[in-house]
């Protein structure tokens, strides 16, 4: 997903981040189930998707369509799908994919530390995948296309019987609706929304000489009570820097380095 689709998929991805600290696992249900929905009915795809309606528009046509069927956050998060532009019809409903499971790995996140909930969920994810991946059985009967959802959805869960909850959405996702995938493919791509995630967590703090524990102290209490969380912090000696220190938690990085100061100044004078 690239372009106008990806700023629309980049937008929507803020308005959720808003919920995610409160929402309930049935909200990933509640926008997988209306994936499958836009996945059935191209001329809905299109419609949402349409350049010449406008946006508003858009969004009152998901109004109609889902009404009091779906809880309000599920609703309002489709209609801003809606109401954005998207370079292609598919693109919708990767995106719509793309919240779900976001939602879903964020209710994961909410449970302990944090990164220890998104370690369980990408352990269970890890665990399908290699099940499904060491008998060709296995993946014959996944990827059977006269077979049911819910055969499917049932052979692989047992297949991962002490899997959290948030991991039986994903991987029953997966092997009921791959969307052109190997269930085992999308399941991966989870694994990776996952990975996005733990970063939040983790700041890779990058420093011109070795940290004394009383500055790693600071360091910690000062990062921790920026981003609101209880961070990891991995610590590397880079001599390159000079001076300062170089902050990365997740795309967001703080540099107050003497290289990055200098680079800046050289960005200015040439001006």
């Amino acid at each position: 997903m690239a372009g106008v689709s990806s700023e629309s998929l980049k937008a929507a991805q803020r308005e959720l981040e808003a919920k995610l600290p409160t929402a309930p696992l049935s909200l990933a249900e509640e926008l997988f189930a209306i994936l499958g929905l836009l996945d059935s009915n191209a001329g809905l795809r299109r419609s949402l998707t349409d350049p010449s309606r406008e946006g508003k528009d858009k969004a009152r046509l998901v109004s109609e369509l889902l009404g009091g069927n779906v809880s309000a956050d599920a609703r309002t998060v489709v209609e801003g799908l809606a109401a954005s532009r998207w370079a292609s019809a598919r693109d919708i409903g990767d995106a719509l994919e793309t919240l779900a499971a976001t939602t879903a790995i964020a209710v994961a996140e909410s449970k302990g530390t944090g990164l220890d909930g998104l370690e369980g969920l990408e352990n269970d994810l890890f665990s399908f995948i290699r099940a499904v991946n060491a008998d060709h059985g296995l993946q014959r009967a996944l990827s059977e296309p006269q077979a049911s959802s819910e055969a499917k959805v049932r052979l692989a869960l047992k297949l991962v019987p002490h899997a959290g909850a948030e991991a039986q959405v994903l991987i029953s996702q997966a092997v009921s609706a791959p969307r052109g995938l190997k269930p085992t493919a999308l399941v991966q791509r989870f694994v990776e929304l996952v990975a996005q995630r733990q970063r939040r967590w983790i700041a890779e703090v990058s420093v011109a000489r070795p940290l004394t524990p009383s500055q790693i102290t600071r360091l910690q209490a000062g990062l921790d009570k920026l981003y609101g969380r209880e961070l990891k912090i991995n610590v590397n000696v880079d001599p390159s820097l000079v001076g300062g220190v170089r902050v990365q938690v997740g795309d967001e990085v703080v540099d107050s380095s003497v290289i990055a100061r200098l680079a800046e100044l050289q960005r200015k004078l040439a001006v």
